[in-house]
């Protein structure tokens, strides 16, 4: 069901979050290919590689529509840098975090970033979130608690130094992300999505090259390289797709749908990375995914009253 919103976008929340939905698989398998080939690159080197490549996606996206030559003009650039400052830091602290972490963990500790993007779009942009979306919120934190309470990490050793400062960058990165989430929800007010995702790939390439004057780069194998441009690829891709989703729905309505890559890490973590699957993970996705659908059902039966209303209502009403 569509309606427009205060400020004169269409508002499709059901496309917003099918958009979402897609955009966590591709950047799911972005953070397993970053995972698998970024073990020993330093950070900054990392973000390069997922920022400029990106660019290859986007470009033909670009070229698809007919707007390569329109594409930087911009009524914002202070907005996109900030966008850009704001994502790389995010990426930085969220790279690092995941190549010295266990997936579970790094994953789960990421939840975060959606349930302050529903605080944020309430306080910041004044995004009306009603109890629905609260209590999904809240039941998505609570099967994270099921997952995470047997043990924190895959293993029951007490955590070294490294996790330590792993854990510590992840929360700092998930902080950051739900900042992130909501300069993308006031740029789309105004700017196209690939302008947005444009300005962003060439802001973060731009500091994580400058990177390379503070911290020495580690020349990948050739391995390594493949993935980290895959990493690159599926970055532009799912950035278009995210980009997207807030164009045509609140942030607050389609963040929780963050938690669907917890599927997803579940599969990837027994096939890819030999992690057996505990009932705990199990019971917890269930109830996270049980929120998901909530939500979803939700937003179809304003929709139908929305309908509803407009039928009922006089001219102006």
């Amino acid at each position: 069901m569509n309606s427009s919103t205060a400020d004169g976008r269409v508002s499709r929340p059901m496309l917003g979050i099918l958009l979402k939905c897609i955009s966590v698989v591709v950047f799911v398998g972005m953070q397993t290919a970053i995972k698998t080939g970024g073990e020993a690159i330093p950070a900054g080197e990392i973000v390069f590689f997922r920022s400029f490549f990106a660019l290859i996606p986007v470009a033909i996206y670009l070229a698809w529509l007919g707007d390569l030559g329109t594409a930087m003009k911009t009524d914002d650039l202070p907005g996109h840098v900030v966008r850009g400052l704001v994502g790389v830091t995010s990426m930085g602290f969220g790279f690092f975090a995941l190549t010295r972490l266990p997936y579970p963990e790094w994953i789960t500790i990421s939840y975060a970033a959606p349930l302050l993007t529903v605080v944020f779009a309430a306080v910041f942009l004044k995004e009306v979130v009603r109890l629905y979306r609260w209590s999904a919120a809240i039941v998505g934190l609570l099967g994270i608690v099921v997952v995470t309470l047997p043990s924190l990490s895959v293993t029951a050793e007490p955590l070294d130094d490294a996790e330590l400062v792993g854990i510590g960058a992840a929360l700092i990165s998930a902080t950051v992300a739900a900042i992130a989430m909501i300069q993308i929800r006031r740029l789309v007010r105004t700017e196209a999505t690939a302008t947005i995702v444009v300005y962003f790939s060439l802001t973060c390439s731009a500091i994580a090259a400058v990177s390379a004057l503070i911290f020495p780069w580690v020349m990948p194998s050739p391995q390594q390289a493949a993935f980290l441009v895959v990493a690159g690829l599926c970055g532009g891709v799912g950035q278009l797709l995210l980009t997207s989703a807030y164009r045509y729905a609140d942030a607050s309505t389609v963040a929780p749908f963050e938690y669907t890559s917890m599927i997803l890490a579940i599969a990837i973590g027994y096939f890819v990375f030999g992690e057996a699957v505990g009932l705990a993970t199990l019971i917890g996705g269930g109830i996270v995914v049980s929120a998901g659908i909530f939500i979803i059902w939700r937003e179809h039966r304003l929709g139908i009253e929305r309908n509803r209303a407009r039928g009922v209502s006089p001219p102006g009403g």
